[in-house]
């Protein structure tokens, strides 16, 4: 069965968030979306998935395959499925690298399908692992790491209180900027969370 071509949603005023929700991709649909096959993924996925899963996204579905391999238990935290909640379609992925660590970090990611992008998906996203963070006991810092010349993500992390902690290099994207917040301290946006 070919994949599903993605239909755009629809233009959400300036004033109006889109309505989304976050969904859970089974271990089948991660695990064939690692092996860029994007036919068996969709398959298996509560959701359409888009092109931008497997081709643009395929280095980190090998990651949380092997992840989930190694720790089943992780499911609930990683990444999975952005989706419009007007046309059940997934716009992106969002989520957790894992559950919280021994110091109670947890690193969000985010990605939006270039074909879906500048219209608050990222922003929605983001509000949603913001509140997540903020109602789990055991998390204490929220961190995201962003790519130096990725303005629209460090534009965006800024505006819900998240400062500069440093750099790192990581193998696959290169120098990554750290930025990190308190869990449930998302100054100036606090009431917007979800």
């Amino acid at each position: 069965m070919p994949s599903p071509s993605p239909t755009p949603a629809r233009q959400h005023p300036a004033s109006r968030r889109p309505a989304v929700h976050l969904a859970q991709l089974p271990v089948a649909a991660i695990d064939a979306l690692a092996a860029g096959d994007l036919d068996t993924a969709n398959r298996h996925s509560p959701v359409p998935l888009t092109r931008h899963f497997s081709s643009d996204r395929q280095s980190l579905w090998k990651m949380r395959s092997a992840q989930l391999a190694a720790a089943p238990d992780d499911a609930g935290w990683i990444t999975g499925a952005i989706v419009d909640t007007e046309s059940g379609q997934a716009v992106g992925c969002a989520g957790f690298h894992g559950p919280p660590d021994s110091d109670g970090m947890v690193e969000l990611g985010y990605s939006v399908d270039p074909l879906f992008r500048r219209r608050g998906y990222a922003r929605t996203a983001l509000e949603l692992l913001l509140a997540r963070a903020a109602r789990e006991p055991d998390v204490r810092t929220v961190r995201a790491t962003i790519s130096p010349d990725n303005e629209a993500s460090r534009n965006l992390v800024l505006q819900y209180g998240f400062e500069e902690n440093g750099s790192q290099w990581d193998e696959e994207d290169g120098l990554e900027i750290i930025f990190e917040v308190a869990a449930g301290n998302q100054s100036g946006h606090p009431s917007r969370l979800i």
